[in-house]
């Protein structure tokens, strides 16, 4: 295969958590199966940048704990013409006393004022996500301060 010819997408994917033990998910519009902050990388910005900004954009949220790299692979969305999206998925840790929101999706992409209906799940999360975005959440063992911990990996 000629790999000119192979579109590669940057993407940042937020593991966001509370108390250790609960993953921030939506039901996606037009996706099967659970769904996580995450987004494109935008020119000029780094994935961790594009985390902040789509965890905003997508959750409302706007603080988060620190903030951990926890993987970056290679995921194929459609072979024919190849497709593939870079995805640096982090952990993100925060206070949050909602149990379920809804929030309008902001910023300038497709989604943008499309609503996402957000709550928690326990983890390990037993349910199918969408996009194989579940990948990485065993990277989220140990306990660190009571939230979950990742191995660290430099950006």
């Amino acid at each position: 295969m000629d790999d000119t010819a192979v579109t590669h997408v940057e993407k940042a994917c937020a593991y966001v958590t509370r108390n250790g033990s609960e993953l921030l998910v939506f039901e996606g519009p037009g996706h099967e199966g659970l769904q996580i902050p995450k987004g494109t990388v935008e020119g000029g910005e780094s994935p961790r940048e594009a985390l902040y900004r789509e965890v905003i954009e997508e959750s409302g949220l706007a603080t988060l704990g620190r903030v951990r790299h926890l993987a970056t692979d290679v995921w194929t969305r459609r072979r024919s013409p190849p497709k593939r999206y870079v995805r640096s998925f982090y952990h993100a840790p925060v206070h949050e006393p909602r149990d379920e929101w809804t929030h309008v999706v902001t910023g300038e992409g497709d989604e943008r004022g499309v609503e996402f209906a957000f709550s928690w799940v326990e983890l390990p999360a037993d349910r199918q996500f969408a996009l194989d975005l579940d990948d990485h959440i065993g990277s989220l063992t140990g306990r660190l301060d009571g939230t979950l911990a990742g191995a660290v990996v430099a950006d």
